[in-house]
């Protein structure tokens, strides 16, 4: 896959559980109008499982999964619209497929939450004619950072890699032998997929998405929504930052880090735009790496950003082949601890780390994050989730410093770290994946 899949444009709060379903969605509408069906249909029923149905009305899983049935795109559609559309089908209970066919719809009925049937985020969607009979199914699968999988669904083959890798040791075997960077030969991967002019335009897109999605939640004052009542904080961090003389404060760059990661993941749980790197949960990360190298690195470039996510979507790859983006099936070491070694191996390229650097910088980043449990409180992206960013982006800013420190000699493998994680997150008991059925989401009292 193209790395520049990593980085989903999308809308908040969850790439899981609110880009996907949208995406599902509307591919099972494409189905009913490839195969015809679409005239005959008269009624639909959805079934969530997994964690879908435990976090899914936190994340806005009914609303996206109402839009993307509508027609929307994640990456085009205007969260105040999402919100919109969604209490006009509840008030009305008619909903349009597509735009063109228009059928009645009610939430209660139509869309069920089953919280019995042990399923890694699974969506069925059937479709019913007037006369009350099935006319089409699909069962659909979130797999974290936007993804979607479709049951017995053959997958189409990429065109050949010039430097194909499954592992961090294939990686750098083949940076050695060409004597290039990861990024150098992640682009090469790239040109067989895309045109140079498009990788730029999207590496460009990506790049001002993020930093967009960091100045609107520096400018957005007041409560995210939800019964939780948490006050936006990105405001008042950036307005302390202003003005103040830098050399009175020796920590003064973990404070921007800290507001750029809180400004992306406040708009995230409020719904608006921003980039899965690799999923929404964990959006703010690569933003505070990136807006940590532009300030205080000497020599920052517009290159350089581009060198940070093509480093960065190389190392994430490896996650998603290897172990999993999601929440839901290995906690949140595969969003956080997964963003927190991209982005600690991107920033350890762009300040002239080597290969081996790169991969020891990864490797620190994910060995501490392993064994990070997703524990919403109230099923919201929120708590811990905000603050777990900014945590998160400053210790890949740490793991890059302790690996340039280094000579990019050390005991454990980026590709053991990853193994590990997976295994990990086997191990990790359901109730502290997504679910919100442990750890602070119930030792917590919401209010």
């Amino acid at each position: 896959m193209s790395i520049l899949d990593l980085f989903t444009i999308g809308i908040g709060p969850s790439a899981s559980h609110t880009v996907a379903p949208m995406h599902a969605a509307r591919r099972f509408v494409q189905y009913l109008q490839q195969q015809k069906l679409l005239g005959n249909t008269a009624r639909l029923a959805i079934t969530l499982q997994g964690s879908l149905a435990y976090t899914g009305r936190g994340h806005g899983t009914d609303k996206a999964l109402l839009l993307g049935l509508h027609g929307a795109q994640a990456h085009t559609v205007e969260p105040d619209y999402l919100r919109r559309y969604y209490t006009q089908v509840v008030q009305t209970k008619k909903l349009q497929l597509e735009g063109k066919r228009e059928i009645t719809f009610d939430t209660k009925r139509d869309l069920h939450f089953d919280f019995k049937k042990k399923a890694h985020n699974t969506m069925i969607f059937a479709a019913y004619d007037q006369q009350g009979q099935l006319c089409g199914q699909k069962t659909y699968r979130s797999v974290g950072g936007g993804f979607v999988t479709q049951e017995g669904e053959e997958l189409t083959p990429l065109p050949e890699l010039p430097y194909p890798f499954a592992s961090a040791a294939q990686l750098m075997a083949h940076c050695e032998k060409q004597s290039c960077s990861v990024a150098e030969l992640t682009l090469a991967n790239e040109r067989a997929l895309h045109e140079q002019q498009y990788i730029d335009a999207q590496l460009e897109k990506i790049l001002a998405t993020m930093q967009d999605a960091i100045k609107r939640g520096t400018q957005r004052e007041g409560y995210l929504p939800g019964k939780l009542r948490v006050r936006r904080r990105a405001p008042s961090l950036y307005q302390q930052l202003q003005g103040r003389r830098e050399e009175h404060f020796t920590l003064s760059p973990l404070d921007w880090v800290n507001m750029y990661a809180i400004a992306v993941n406040e708009e995230n749980a409020s719904g608006e735009r921003v980039v899965a790197a690799p999923t929404n949960g964990a959006a703010g990360i690569i933003p505070a790496v990136l807006g940590y190298y532009k300030k205080f690195c000497r020599d920052a470039s517009l290159a350089g950003q581009k060198e940070l996510l093509l480093t960065a979507g190389s190392i994430g790859l490896l996650y998603k082949l290897n172990a999993s983006l999601s929440g839901a099936e290995v906690g949140c070491q595969g969003e956080v601890g997964t963003a927190c070694s991209m982005a600690a191996a991107g920033l350890t390229a762009v300040l002239g780390g080597t290969v081996q650097q790169v991969e020891e910088a990864a490797e620190i980043a994910i060995e501490h994050n392993l064994g990070l449990t997703c524990d919403p409180i109230g099923g919201l992206v929120q708590i811990p989730c905000i603050e777990r960013n900014a945590m998160g982006a400053v210790k890949a800013i740490n793991a890059s410093r302790l690996a340039l420190q280094g000579q990019g000699k050390h005991k454990v493998a980026l590709d053991d770290a990853i193994k590990t994680m997976k295994q990990t997150g086997l191990d990790m008991k359901s109730k502290y994946k997504e679910t919100s059925r442990g750890g602070l989401a119930v030792n917590v009292i919401e209010c």
